[in-house]
């Protein structure tokens, strides 16, 4: 295989504070929890003597607070991409912590008829457009070198799904696409070669969390034994 000439790496934000368990989606003013910050922090230190020289985000304030440790060590500026941001949800908002799941709510069981497009947001493939076309944008701006893009959990697993050539339709529960985790594309010009997968913070991150069964932009499901 040829040495890729260029890596963007997705790197999805830190845990976020919401001890009430909302599907945030979009919603601004849900930031770092204290452990998201350390989680930001050592990818930062972790990646820190990485040739990365671009480095974009999504607006939200998740993904920006997780920009921010490793601009600083960098010495970059945060370009912010309204294209790598969170997918629509019709369940945003709701609340699925606290002994409660919104889709037990008979009036939400009409969004659910095709997890293919999937019929509950965003769909697949408008997701993989935007999102591959500030992939490109990135690797074009860090040609010869990498470049990181702060993004969020389902745009960066639908991306993943498209770059393998691999159908979108998931359990969610599926995704390998923890917190601070970095889902890598390695291109040789403009072509894309490889995917990898590593979690600098990977020992940070409760149990729990891992086996998490939603997250803030995919079909959330009922925790299974």
């Amino acid at each position: 295989m040829s040495t890729p000439d260029t890596v963007v790496h997705l790197l999805r934000h830190g845990e976020v504070h919401n001890p009430e368990g909302i599907l945030y989606g979009r919603r601004d003013g849900f930031h770092l929890s204290d452990l998201g910050v350390k989680m930001a922090e050592k990818v930062a230190e972790s990646i820190k003597h990485r040739d990365i020289v671009h480095l974009r985000s999504s607006p939200l304030e998740r993904a920006r607070e997780t920009a921010a440790p490793l601009a600083a060590a960098r010495g970059l500026d945060v370009v912010l991409d309204d294209r790598v941001i969170e997918s629509t949800n019709k369940f945003e908002g709701e609340q699925f912590g606290k002994g409660h799941n919104a889709l037990k709510k008979p009036a939400n069981w009409r969004y659910l008829w095709n997890p293919f497009k999937p019929s509950w947001g965003e769909p697949y493939t408008d997701v993989a457009e935007r999102m591959m076309a500030a992939v490109h944008e990135a690797r074009v701006a860090a040609a010869g070198h990498e470049a990181v893009v702060v993004s969020h959990q389902l745009p960066i697993w639908t991306t993943r799904l498209h770059a393998e050539k691999r159908s979108y339709l998931h359990d969610p529960r599926s995704r390998q696409c923890t917190l601070c985790s970095l889902t890598s594309l390695h291109f040789v010009g403009d072509r894309l070669t490889q995917v990898s997968y590593s979690e600098p913070a990977g020992d940070l991150i409760p149990t729990a969390d891992k086996n998490a069964t939603f997250s803030a932009g995919g079909a959330p499901e009922e925790k299974k034994p």
